[in-house]
């Protein structure tokens, strides 16, 4: 027989303690339910939900709502048994099904739907900056402009080759062919070197490729004029338009990371490009349905050019970049220097030169080489003392009536932005003395007359420049930063000459 074991249990009823004598069986068992009483007080409460807050579903099947492109759907039960009750007792249909809550879209809304997947990116226009949709529309444009001018120039070659008139084999058509292909490659690699150039003044080489492609089309549909003379011309043809492909093809990057927000940069440049290949196709296929007509060849290209070069300008024109080049740096610091007031990138993109023909006079030289900037070594030893804690220096070469920005070895980015900077503000000293100097002259003389800098002392404008740059650069920099600008990396292409060991005085 099991021992007998004492068990002390309060009762509800009773005041005291009571000793009761239970057989070991028994006392387990009174244990087991004496934990699962102290169990169950510790919990707390389970929270009862009113019958009113039960879920829909409970009602009418609904599991959940859906949103798709801004297009809502029900998932509801589908089939029989559709009420949802406590677990182990519920009652779930087979399946379920998708039900819109909005009426089918129009078969037009579904056309732009589809036609929108492939020609923007996703989450536009939230995904792009704003000024990603004109730069698009031109661009579309001037693709347009450019499959239509490649049927008459596909034409003519092929007229002026032989195979129209059957004058030459398909042999010699072939050599032909292969050699402009050729020497189209060439071209290709060759200007291929100029590397970082095509980050410097991307726009100005964009713009300038542009003009390059309509310059080799003008020279392949001059072959039909000059047939006899087809391998030269149709070689110098595709070298120019190859050229023009390497600096599209180098630009268009940079550009469209330009539009870019977060890390979408692949989804822009594929729908980008598929908005050209579309256009191209349909400027292409208007072009074969005029050329059945056998249109004057000289009024073709001239409209077709006009149409393509303006839209490459305004393609151009649109884009908004956060980077300071030369161009954008110069409309930034003449701002600064004339109002206090640094443009935005908006303001200061849409006034930046995009065409620089290499005639044109470039009053400010950054990275020169010593020989350029000082005439004689009088100048230099006058000058210097101005920029011993400087690591530049400074000057204006009156014959070439030019501001020179000299470097030395240890200059940095931010130094060679500070040289451009002041180079800017030393220009825009000399043009001042210049302007004031011929009105005065004007003035006496009662004529025209046009003052020479040879006899100008540049020397007072720079000691004032110094000074001027010591307490505005600084300024100059946070606006700049305020207005959004990337102060930080400098684009200005400063040469590569630098001052080093100089003989301290």
């Amino acid at each position: 027989m099991a021992p007998a074991m004492g068990l002390k249990r309060s009762a509800a009823a009773a005041a005291g303690a009571q000793t009761v004598t239970l057989p070991a069986p028994a006392v387990r068992d009174a244990v087991r339910v004496a934990v699962r009483e102290a169990t169950e007080a510790a919990a707390p409460a389970p929270i009862r939900v009113p019958a009113a807050a039960a879920p829909a579903v409970a009602r009418d099947g609904v599991l959940c709502l859906e949103e798709v492109d801004g297009r809502r759907f029900s998932y509801v039960l589908d089939g029989p048994g559709t009420s949802v009750k406590a677990k182990g007792s519920a009652s779930f249909g087979p399946s379920f099904k998708a039900v819109p809550l909005q009426s089918p879209l129009p078969p037009v809304e579904e056309i732009m739907s589809f036609i929108r997947s492939y020609v923007v990116p996703e989450g536009f226009p939230d995904s792009v900056t704003p000024s990603y949709v004109p730069y698009m529309s031109w661009r579309a444009l001037k693709h347009f402009f450019g499959g239509a001018m490649g049927v008459f120039t596909t034409r003519t070659l092929l007229n002026s080759v032989g195979v129209a008139q059957s004058r030459a084999t398909s042999g010699a058509v072939a050599i032909n062919w292969i050699l402009k292909d050729g020497a189209g490659r060439v071209g290709k690699m060759l200007f291929a070197r100029q590397g970082k150039k095509f980050d410097y003044d991307l726009k100005q080489l964009r713009f300038s490729g542009d003009l390059l492609m309509e310059l080799g089309a003008g020279i392949e549909l001059a072959t039909a004029a000059f047939p006899q003379l087809f391998l030269p011309m149709a070689c110098i043809a595709n070298v120019v338009k190859n050229v023009a492909a390497v600096t599209s093809t180098s630009t268009r990057t940079p550009i469209y990371k330009a539009y870019a927000k977060g890390e979408n940069i692949g989804d822009v440049t594929a729908k980008g490009e598929s908005v050209g290949n579309i256009a191209d196709l349909l400027g292409t296929g208007m072009s074969i349905l005029i050329s059945k007509s056998n249109p004057s060849l000289v009024t073709s290209f001239a409209f077709l050019s006009c149409g393509y070069l303006l839209s490459s300008y305004h393609e151009v024109r649109s884009v908004v970049l956060n980077t300071l080049n030369r161009a954008r740096f110069t409309v930034a610091v003449d701002s600064f220097i004339k109002t206090g007031h640094v443009p935005s990138l908006k303001e200061g993109n849409s006034q930046e030169t995009v065409f620089n023909p290499p005639w044109r006079h470039e009053p400010v030289a950054i990275g020169s080489r010593f020989g350029e900037a000082f005439q004689e070594p009088a100048s230099f030893v006058a000058i210097r003392p101005l920029f011993e804690d400087e690591r530049y220096i400074v000057t204006y070469n009156p014959t070439k009536d030019k501001v020179y920005a000299l470097l030395k070895d240890q200059a940095k980015p931010d130094d060679i932005l500070k040289a451009a900077f002041h180079a800017h503000v030393l220009l825009h000293f000399i043009n001042a003395s210049h302007a004031n100097l011929n009105a005065r002259k004007r003035k006496k003389s009662n004529q025209s007359y046009q003052y020479n800098p040879l006899n100008m002392d540049f020397l007072p404008h720079i000691e004032e420049s110094c000074k001027i740059v010591m307490s505005s650069y600084g300024i100059f920099k946070k606006k700049a930063r305020d207005q959004g600008w990337i102060m930080s990396e400098s684009l200005l292409n400063p040469g590569r000459a630098r001052l080093c060991g100089v003989v301290p005085q």
